[in-house]
């Protein structure tokens, strides 16, 4: 709450001659201050009131598949309601089609070969043919999508905005597929509410950025439905990669998406990589074969970069601005939640060199992770890991130092390091570890100094994973979260008229 209130209060202390140069109205959010209500004000608040008064039973009651398809579409209701706060034409139709969007130059691609082979010369700015911003700004798997669905019929700013909705919105699903496949299927119910009411919901609709959270959420979701090896895995695992692979050409950002799919294969292993790396060559392949070079598309984007407002905005600002804007994003409910996600991470099981006091317990009944750890922690872990000897958990937080149960092992003696990691596999809370691995991926981007401003919009497909932080919050509180969450997204909302 401080770094939100000072990244808005700072801008208007220091004055509005340094003000200007943050290139945002309403920093550390873009857009504009303008109180404002519309057809979706009713709307939105009818649908948070539901899920806050249902949400939590129905999470808890509903059959699974159920429970996604309605976790889906409730996300879709509350993001269009949120869009329609601003109209029609201002908040949804209209939004793709200004003349820094992708629809401003659909209807200048008449060869989709021609386009692609001279891609990468119209990237700079100040030339006569140059792209326009967002078409620039990223590979042209982003341009190609729009390109596509107008030529299957489906043109204008309507039809791609339902576009980005309808997919962005189903990330709140992906999310919760890919906790149940990891074996937390309890923290994949609490948090499909609170998936669904995050305040991220306000850039979903519509922005492309909200279609490309939607492609990368399944692509990590299917890779940790493939760690399971059930019959089929390698073509899951391979669909995996192909939407790792198209989101690499919808966003040169989205290379930090590595890093949550990094943490779902070290959880659970690496066979699948294999056969998602496929994936992803087959579709750099293609569009290499086609004449895109994405290498020299992302050196020329950053020139790009520099052409424009970034090289003016302050990164001794924005470098924590963008953090105050990703808390308006995913809400005071992850945030509340990260202290539950470094205890979750069980970073202590990972130790390979363990000394201890006690005798290890009888291979009997009763002595596996339940009787090591205690009720209140067992249920926190898949129920499966109770049939692990308690060898295998002993340096979980919480419990008892063993001696005997991971004898020291030393450098060059090999199995040391590999029994740590199926204890820490054992413990690690997948809700944790998703979460820490969008926290990380947005480090990275913020460090880099390529995000400066407009990260509410540009970070969402990391937001949606920190947004698994929430399922580590207490059920009994579940309800006054989804508030919070809630009213931040319709003061938001109603009190800014953003840019996205």
């Amino acid at each position: 709450m401080v770094l939100v209130a000072v990244a808005f209060a700072l801008p208007q202390w220091r004055g509005q001659q340094w003000s200007r140069q943050l290139y945002a109205a309403a920093a550390p959010i873009f857009g504009i201050w303008g109180p404002h209500i519309g057809w979706g004000t009713g709307p939105a608040i009818a649908i948070a009131v539901l899920v806050v008064v249902l949400g939590p039973q129905a999470a808890r009651r509903l059959s699974w598949g159920r429970l996604l398809t309605v976790a889906w579409l409730t996300s879709v209701a509350w993001t269009f309601a949120l869009a329609m706060i601003d109209g029609w034409q201002v908040g949804f139709a209209g939004r793709l089609t200004r003349q820094h969007e992708y629809l401003w130059e659909v209807g200048g691609v008449r060869d989709i070969g021609v386009m692609l082979r001279g891609f990468s010369s119209r990237i700079l700015d100040f030339r006569p043919d140059s792209w326009t911003t967002h078409v620039a700004g990223h590979p042209p798997g982003a341009l190609l999508t729009f390109v596509l669905l107008d030529r299957i019929g489906l043109r204008g700013g309507a039809w791609a905005a339902w576009l980005c909705v309808l997919v962005g919105g189903s990330a709140v699903a992906a999310v919760a597929v890919a906790l149940d496949a990891l074996g937390a299927a309890d923290r994949a119910r609490a948090v499909l509410p609170l998936l669904v009411l995050a305040p991220a919901a306000v850039w979903v609709g519509v922005s492309a950025d909200g279609f490309f959270a939607g492609v990368t959420a399944w692509a990590v979701a299917l890779l940790a439905v493939a760690t399971r090896q059930r019959a089929g895995w390698p073509g899951v695992a391979l669909a995996s990669g192909l939407l790792f692979g198209y989101g690499l050409y919808l966003n040169y950002g989205l290379t930090c998406m590595a890093i949550p799919a990094a943490a779902v294969l070290l959880a659970r292993g690496f066979r699948p990589m294999l056969p998602a790396l496929l994936g992803v060559a087959l579709v750099a392949g293609a569009f290499t074969a086609a004449g895109f070079s994405w290498l020299d598309g992302y050196h020329l984007v950053v020139q790009r970069y520099y052409q424009g407002i970034a090289s003016e905005r302050p990164y001794s600002y924005w470098v924590w601005g963008n953090l105050a804007a990703t808390v308006c994003a995913v809400g005071l409910a992850t945030t509340a939640a990260l202290p539950e996600v470094v205890r979750g991470l069980s970073l202590p099981a990972l130790r390979w060199w363990r000394t201890g006091t006690a005798e290890p317990p009888d291979r009997q009944p009763g002595t596996g992770i339940a009787a090591a750890l205690g009720p209140q922690r067992a249920r926190e872990i898949p129920a499966a890991a109770d049939r692990l000897r308690v060898a295998d958990i002993a340096a979980a937080p919480g419990s008892p130092p063993v001696v005997g149960i991971a004898e020291p092992s030393r450098r060059g003696q090999g199995g040391g390091f590999a029994e740590a990691l199926g204890r820490w596999r054992a413990v690690v809370d997948p809700a944790a570890l998703l979460a820490a691995a969008g926290l990380v991926a947005i480090a990275a981007a913020d460090l880099s100094g390529l995000s400066k401003a407009e990260t509410e919009r540009i970070w969402l497909p990391f937001d949606v994973w920190l947004l698994a932080a929430t399922a580590l919050l207490p059920r009994r509180a579940a309800r006054w979260w989804l508030v919070t969450q809630a009213v931040a997204a319709l003061l938001l909302n109603h009190l800014l008229a953003t840019n996205w």
